[in-house]
């Protein structure tokens, strides 16, 4: 980006003064909310937005990312076949298979959260930020990455202190997490936020597949809604808290939304300069213009010195210029080293229930009560201002109020915090709602919760006449039932039809009206029927074997609904005359067989 930059200064013939203005005006061109001064130096506008989502619940816990910019030039859609001529920082073009994974998502997420608007655009705005759209493409066939993409440790040595909470099975550090994959995440994200992008029955953060959709679900949660600016700012922020990471990502994201171009796996431009680059005192680029220029290889685990400049130094202590100098023959002394004051977290001990057990709702509802956990010390005092993470595990479609299977909650006065209200879904059955501390291990607090089938206590006929048929026959009219909970309509309620032997034996019946399978096999009990959206059922058609007689149809509903139908099937009765009418007056037609007189 430099020499792009030298080329087009030298071109103009311009001054070093005018070079500064230059370099100015073209920052505040490419990164939106950004100024410069008149020395060039970029400023941030007063009311740029900010994140507080805090680094452990970001997506790579604040670690670093590269900072070079797309080139000034609108890109041009090129053919997608064939090599491109040159590698350098102005290629704009993103792998094929990358590429592809992105749109998958964008695809994915306008299903399951149209409200998102989330444009695949800014995924290949992060990506690039990330890992240089995995290290240009160095993805196998299935879109994992050809070795593991690993940022520095989170050691809190110029990055956030997060320690590690995979036991190194992602990062391969079992002290420290480090951001793993082509769209960064820390361990602890990808535990709640990792998503199976590729069908493969995996959530591996390594998979450019996976890692585009869970990056897609993070920027989606919260109900944002990425058309609207503020919101989008608050999605890239909460990925990376950082204003000049901000500018960067929408500079990219403004550049592949006037076109970019698909180029072969493994021939995208490695990214240049990253955001640990500044020296010491200074303040990290977020122009691409840090003080190494040169290709870094994304998943260098050692973090930069020039990271911790506000670190005390290793020995001494300065000395008051008023004071008497220190007598050489007397050493120095070291200070005592500064006592960490424990943050809120450090003291949770452990975490109890605060509320309400037993948690159930009926598919489709929301349940009554809400899961509540309280944070003590050893001695069971309260802690506030601790974060709890609520996560639905298990087999099920439930989920917290938007849809969302993880919730973040503080702690308040009381160090109690509340989770927000959990909707089922249409599967029935048990899951688990786990609460953890966020930033502290200790043992997580399980909640067991249920969904069960949704109910109906009455059901009713539509049919106006009583169902009949002749033996070997079929009944004409099909048989159609209303499902009512209380009055109202009860949609989606399973309906289980039998046909038994009598009212007081409901056996099923060995003979008699009958249903068919797909096969044509005669069936006397049907279930897995659910009523639609009004509350109407339409059973199948009826057939009727040679036995006549009477038989009974049994509907019944969970919830303790119950119909009873008769069904009749019996010979058609002969036509005989109405005797209303007499004896017949017409004239005989048979020849007389009297004498003539």
């Amino acid at each position: 980006m430099a020499a792009h930059f030298d080329r087009r200064l030298r071109k103009a013939a311009v001054t070093t003064t005018v070079a500064a203005v230059a370099v100015a005006a073209l920052s505040a061109s490419q990164a939106p909310d950004v100024t410069a001064d008149g020395n060039g130096r970029q400023t941030t506008a007063d009311n740029a937005p900010t994140s507080d989502t805090p680094p452990e619940e970001s997506a790579t816990g604040n670690s670093r990312y590269y900072t070079d910019l797309p080139p000034l030039n609108s890109p041009s859609p090129a053919p997608t076949t064939g090599t491109p001529a040159s590698r350098g920082a102005s290629e704009a073009g993103i792998p094929a298979t990358v590429l592809d994974a992105y749109k998958k998502a964008e695809s994915e997420l306008r299903r399951a959260k149209p409200g998102c608007n989330l444009p695949w655009q800014l995924l290949a705005a992060i990506g690039k930020v990330e890992s240089g759209q995995a290290r240009g493409g160095r993805v196998d066939a299935n879109g994992t990455t050809i070795g593991r993409i690993i940022g520095p440790q989170l050691d809190g040595n110029g990055f956030a202190l997060i320690k590690d909470t995979d036991n190194g099975v992602y990062d391969g550090n079992s002290s420290y997490d480090n951001a793993v994959g082509p769209m960064q995440f820390i361990p602890s994200t990808w535990e709640w936020a990792g998503r199976d992008g590729n069908s493969d029955g995996k959530e591996d953060p390594n998979n450019v597949y996976d890692a585009a959709l869970a990056a897609g679900h993070y920027l989606c949660r919260n109900s944002w809604d990425l058309a609207d600016q503020a919101d989008l700012k608050r999605a890239i922020l909460s990925y990376n808290n950082s204003q000049d990471y901000l500018h960067t990502v929408l500079s990219w994201l403004e550049y592949y939304r006037k076109g970019t171009h698909e180029i072969p796996d493994g021939t995208g431009s490695l990214p240049v300069g990253r955001s640990d680059d500044a020296t010491p005192g200074t303040r990290s680029p977020g122009r691409g213009t840090g003080a190494s220029s040169r290709p870094q290889s994304p998943g260098t685990a050692t973090p930069s010195p020039g990271r911790s400049p506000s670190k005390p130094p290793a020995s001494g202590r300065p000395t008051d210029p008023g004071s008497p100098s220190t007598s050489p023959s007397t050493p120095p002394t070291d200070p005592a080293p500064p006592t960490e004051t424990p943050t809120p977290t450090d003291t949770v001990h452990h975490l109890e229930n605060a509320g309400a057990t037993g948690f159930s709702a009926i598919a489709g509802d929301t349940f009554a009560e809400r899961i509540s956990t309280r944070a003590e010390t050893k001695a069971g005092e309260a802690v506030g201002k601790v974060r709890v993470r609520f996560t639905v595990l298990g087999d099920t479609d439930a989920t917290f109020t938007g849809g969302e299977k993880v919730a973040a909650v503080t702690t308040n006065a009381s160090g109690v915090a509340v989770a927000p209200a959990l909707v089922a879904g249409e599967q029935t059955g048990g899951f688990t709602v786990r609460a953890t501390v966020i930033g502290r291990t200790v043992p997580g607090l399980d909640y067991k919760a249920t969904v069960t089938e949704r109910v109906a206590d009455a059901l009713t006929s539509t049919g106006e006449t009583e169902p009949t048929c002749t033996p070997g026959g079929e009944f004409a009219d099909p048989i159609e039932v209303k499902a009512t909970l209380k009055g109202a309509v009860a949609d989606q309620v399973a309906v289980t039809a039998t046909l038994i032997k009598s009212k007081d034996d409901p056996a099923e019946n060995d003979k008699g009206p009958y249903f068919k399978d797909a096969d044509g096999t005669a069936v006397r009990t049907l279930t897995g029927r659910k009523t639609d959206a009004k509350g109407l059922l339409e059973l199948p058609k009826l057939y009727a074997d040679d036995a006549e007689g009477t038989y009974i149809l049994r509907l019944t509903t969970p919830g303790g609904a119950a119909l009873d139908i008769t069904l009749t099937v019996a010979e058609a009765a002969d036509p005989t005359p109405d005797p209303s009418t007499g004896p017949s007056t017409a004239p005989s037609t048979e020849p007389s067989t009297e004498p003539e007189a």
